[in-house]
């Protein structure tokens, strides 16, 4: 019988999380460190990192770099996580690169757990690819996961830090950004986030500590258009050169297939991205300030390649239309920072609309904080399981969402929400209340989104 990577690493025996360098240490040295052939851009954070992570890679690409892509956590197949030159791993590539990881792990006494050996495979796959350089996105915290084997990355990446995952990584900014911090190596350059007051002294004192250069994008420089058709971009150079503001900017028909984000970035006038969120300028900037750290370093990315890839960059499942008639937005924000710029999009692309809400979430989460920022703008709400062992019943929260709109006045919608079956018949019951007119959002997991888009 022919070997079966997903079968293999889906292994309930090391389906398990368990923080801890030494066993992804003593795989890579067993499999002869592979992620040493190659340069590597290192993505820790909270929010934003995936988007980060695929913004940097497709700059990288289009100034004719071979690029790695390693992203966490996959929405559906585990092939959705590595790519290279933006081509998924393929069935027989996942199998070859997985043999050499598993006949290592075996000899193992303490065997790796499932993302390891995923963080393993992707590592085998980019040297077998040739790459010249790889974007790996952090797991989980950043300190003890297993992509910090990573010994000397190019630039460490700190995305937006909020409180996330706190059972194992802190209840304060504070001991998140230590996690977070713990990627930045001696001689790399540290791109970060303008964070919060308490979590930007964490990052500070551990660039300065380890002599690590640090930047950060001046969002005092980041000029925000509209969102308009594609074909439509020149028409936004106005707006972009007169500096108008999100909550200024005209709104179009999102539903439109060909839609893209207008904005300028210090001496980038009139960037366009094909990322609709309204957050999505804002990774950018993060995203083109590692490009000019990469340059600092020898690195040769023109601008014409920086703009092309920040136009051609992909990331699904963040305000990603996935359907018309009705309209149907995936976002994977699964905290309250998450819900908050999901709001936010929702507002400046859908002025004056609600939306008929498909909401799961997992058990860990702040879900009645997420709650309270889309309660009120959901017309109707109905409540799923994540496929996911954390995952909230939806009777809880569908309990949930009728206690926390009990205290928003005229939340009609959040008195009676429908508790699906499955996520087919969460797809199906928004779109019937949503009417082929209508406006529906499903949120709060990444976990949900493969489901979602199969149900389509």
């Amino acid at each position: 019988m022919a070997f079966d990577p997903v079968a293999y690493l889906e292994n309930p025996a090391w389906c398990v999380s368990k923080l801890g360098l030494a066993r992804i240490a003593e795989l890579v040295e067993r499999l002869d460190h592979p992620e040493r052939s190659y340069a590597i851009v290192h993505v820790s954070g909270t929010n934003g990192k995936g988007s980060t992570a695929a913004f940097v890679a497709s700059m990288l690409r289009a100034a004719g770099l071979r690029v790695g892509l390693f992203t966490s956590p996959t929405i559906g197949a585990y092939e959705n996580s590595i790519a290279v030159d933006g081509e998924q791993i393929s069935p027989d590539n996942l199998r070859a690169a997985t043999i050499p990881v598993r006949d290592q792990a075996e000899a193992m006494e303490d065997h790796p757990t499932e993302f390891e050996l995923m963080t393993a495979v992707a590592f085998v796959h980019f040297a077998r690819q040739g790459c010249d350089i790889a974007v790996v996105e952090v797991g989980l915290g950043g300190r003890l996961d297993s992509t910090n084997v990573i010994e000397s990355p190019e630039v460490c990446v700190i995305a937006r830090i909020a409180l996330d995952h706190t059972g194992l990584l802190g209840n304060t900014l504070a001991e998140i950004a230590g996690e977070k911090a713990g990627i930045i190596k001696r001689g790399a350059s540290v791109v970060s986030w303008p964070q919060e007051p308490e979590a930007c002294a964490v990052v500070e004192a551990a660039a300065r500590a380890l002599d690590a250069p640090l930047m950060a994008p001046d969002f005092g420089a980041l000029l925000l258009g509209s969102v308009i058709a594609e074909g439509e971009a020149v028409c936004a150079q106005a707006d972009a050169t007169e500096g108008v503001r999100c909550d200024e900017a005209r709104s179009v028909d999102v539903s439109r297939e060909t839609n893209v984000r207008v904005f300028s970035y210090k001496q980038y006038d009139n960037l366009t991205t094909r990322l609709l969120g309204s957050y999505q300028p804002y990774n950018a900037a993060l995203a083109i300030e590692v490009i000019e750290a990469l340059r600092t370093r020898g690195w040769e990315v023109s601008d014409e390649a920086l703009r092309a890839g920040i136009a051609h960059a992909e990331w699904p499942g963040r305000f990603e239309i996935v359907a018309k008639y009705p309209t149907f937005v995936v976002d994977g924000g699964h905290n309250p920072q998450g819900a908050r710029a999901l709001a936010d999009s929702l507002k400046q692309a859908f002025p004056g609309r609600k939306a008929v809400f498909i909401v799961g979430v997992l058990e860990d989460k702040d879900y009645p904080e997420m709650l309270e920022e889309l309660l009120p703008l959901g017309s109707a709400f109905i409540a799923i399981e994540p496929p996911n062992p954390r995952a909230l019943p939806a009777a809880k929260l569908a309990r949930a969402i009728r206690w926390t709109g009990q205290d928003l006045l005229g939340c009609s919608a959040c008195t009676n929400p429908y508790i699906a079956h499955d996520i087919p018949d969460a797809v199906a019951k928004a779109r019937e209340i949503a009417g082929e007119d209508g406006l529906v959002c499903a949120c709060g997991s990444l976990y949900s989104i493969a489901e979602i888009k199969r149900a389509l």
